[in-house]
């Protein structure tokens, strides 16, 4: 019996241990994934009077805008303070009086807008010494023109005394594994800064088919009312050479009488004489009334 319950607890503990294993396999990948997305900033300097370039890494704060608006001047922060025992030494001969430190944020998937630019007074310090970062939070600025949603990420940092006149300049490393802040910039007037232009949909074009003579068609264009024609046909019938080599026509229009206008002189001829046998039948008759006495 004792056996037996020391193989029951034995397989117990074998499945807890079995259980537990895919827990911390996922923490361990949680971790992982947090170490790959940093606000620490790898820099690469170069500093005038100093052929040795600088490595250093620079924790850096961004504190987005809580309302940003097309048109208008906006303000990220910006803090940053040096980690891993990192820092930044300036040379031998010093810098400059009046030397400040220019920050710099890199702005994408917005139009028009790239980066942001602020200035920041550092304490004071003496050559050969570790230049130091400002302590209060240095404003970045700058003014979108499109509405939307922007990323932003830790950018260059500069030192000079004008943005043209630089005595260190540092450039990141590492800009893929540094952490995103989302940045969102709304319409002045609440809608969309480029709307989408309206497109008018094309009207047909009618046409009307016209027949010719010869059976073919053709699509004319029509730019106007088109106005009713009225068509008169004329059809001319040509009858056969008959007997006495006479071509009989038929004038268009006209009824088919076999002479019309164009009878020969035999046609005449008769007419004539029918007309002279009329009148002077008419003639004898009013001669004879007259000749018989009156009673």
């Amino acid at each position: 019996m004792r056996i037996r319950s020391i193989l029951s607890v034995a397989a117990l503990a074998g499945s807890l241990a079995l259980l537990c294993q895919p827990a911390h396999a996922a923490v361990s990948e949680l971790r992982q994934d947090a170490v790959a997305v940093t606000d620490i900033v790898e820099y690469q300097c170069t500093v005038t009077g100093m052929a040795e370039k600088q490595d250093i890494k620079v924790k850096v704060e961004l504190t987005m805008p809580d309302s940003a608006v097309t048109g208008q001047q906006m303000t990220i922060g910006w803090h940053g303070t040096y980690v891993d025992g990192t820092a930044l030494r300036a040379p031998a001969t010093g810098l400059a009086s009046g030397t400040k430190l220019y920050a710099y944020a890199s702005i994408s998937r917005l139009p028009g807008l790239t980066s942001a630019t602020g200035v920041g007074e550092p304490a004071p310090f003496s050559a050969s010494q570790t230049v130091p970062l400002p302590r209060d939070t240095v404003p970045l600025k700058t003014t979108p023109s499109n509405a939307g949603t922007a990323t932003v990420k830790p950018a260059a940092i500069n030192f000079g005394t004008r943005t043209d006149e630089k005595s260190i300049e540092c450039e990141v490393q590492n800009a893929d594994a540094l952490t995103t802040y989302p940045l969102t910039v709304s319409s002045a007037d609440g809608r969309p800064t480029d709307p989408a232009p309206v497109t008018p949909s094309p009207q047909p074009t009618p046409t009307v088919t016209a027949t010719t003579d010869d059976q073919s068609t053709g699509s004319v264009p029509v730019t106007s009312d088109p106005q009713p024609t009225h068509t008169i046909t004329a059809t001319v019938t040509k009858a056969s050479t008959d007997g006495n080599s006479k071509v009989i026509k038929t004038p268009s229009g006209g009824a088919a009488t076999g002479g019309g206008g164009e009878s020969g002189p035999d046609g005449r001829m008769l007419i004539s004489t029918g007309f002279l046998l009329t009148f002077a039948a008419a003639t004898g008759l009013l001669l004879r009334r007259r000749s018989l006495p009156r009673g």
